[in-house]
């Protein structure tokens, strides 16, 4: 005798996305011992099972083996491969491997040709919100701020107050902000261009690769590869939509830029430095990428 499972011989019975006869109670699908129709689900099972080639217990037990033993192998190598790179020396913060690797990205990234990021319109622009005060928690006299530019051998170059920052030609900048943290904001910056800015030292520093910028109180510091400093985007700022900065946002002044991430755009300048080694870098020495690109 022939079992018939529901489906034989019935065209008003379909399996798939089209509706089953039956689920209103009509259908003449038989039920199991218990009395229970046939649901949609078992339908579909049992199609599935007749148009496929049905897999011997031994061999399900055998590939549920594999699979187990597989699985078990990886997550153990995975420990393993975890436990040796936190065994391995330390390189400003973190395992020398890792660090290695973020350095092969600088080295990439920094050999791309320079670009230029998304510029925007005044009205897609608003206030940025505070995120952090490392080396400006302190509130300062602007009238008394200087910054010192120092030369490559640690010479004392200038001692500049605000105003050959504003005898700078002034440019706006309406851009992205972008911050490791995973939020961007659109803000305005008024300033003057690094480059513009660097003209004035060009000849007595030569061909530095570097420069270096810290807070008035040391506190905080960034480093800059020549080529990103001098950035047509990269601003000394000294307006945030269109009035003076206030302290919490680094005035007098500080940097803008949408070519980097926000750990670079150091608030409250107190020194600027050209420099022939890599400057040190307060994020880069606590894990996190030196050259910091976008």
């Amino acid at each position: 005798m022939t079992e018939r499972d529901g489906t034989d011989g019935d065209p008003s019975i379909q399996i798939g996305d089209d509706a089953v006869a039956g689920d209103a109670g009509e259908s003449d699908a038989p039920g199991d011992a218990s009395g229970h129709r046939s649901t949609r689900r078992e339908l579909e099972l049992r199609a599935q099972a007749r148009s496929g080639e049905a897999i011997p217990v031994d061999e399900f037990k055998k590939r549920s083996r594999r699979s187990f033993l597989t699985g078990a192998a990886g997550v153990v190598g995975a420990g393993l491969f975890w436990r040796w790179v936190q065994n391995r020396p330390v390189d400003d913060g973190i395992p020398d491997v890792i660090r290695d690797q973020l350095e092969r990205n600088e080295a990439i990234w920094s050999a791309l040709p320079a670009r230029s990021a998304p510029e925007f319109d005044i009205e897609d622009a608003s206030p940025i919100r505070v995120n952090g005060r490392i080396g400006i928690r302190d509130e300062i006299d602007l009238a008394a701020w200087t910054v010192r530019v120092e030369g490559p051998d640690g010479e004392l170059l200038d001692e500049l107050d605000i105003s050959t920052f504003e005898a700078l030609p002034q440019r706006d900048l309406v851009i992205e902000h972008k911050c490791i943290e995973g939020w961007s904001h659109v803000t305005h910056w008024g300033g003057a261009r690094f480059s513009d800015f660097h003209e004035r030292y060009a000849d007595r520093v030569g061909d530095v690769p570097y420069v270096g910028l810290e807070t008035p109180d040391g506190g905080y510091y960034v480093g800059w590869d020549i080529d990103s400093i001098l950035h047509p985007q990269t601003l000394l700022a000294l307006r945030e939509h269109g009035e003076p900065l206030d302290q919490a946002h680094g005035a007098p002044l500080r940097l803008a830029s949408p070519n980097k991430y926000g750990i670079k755009t150091l608030k409250r300048i107190g020194v600027i430095r050209y420099t022939h080694e890599r400057p040190a870098d307060y994020w880069a020495e606590r894990s996190y990428d030196w050259y910091a690109g976008l």
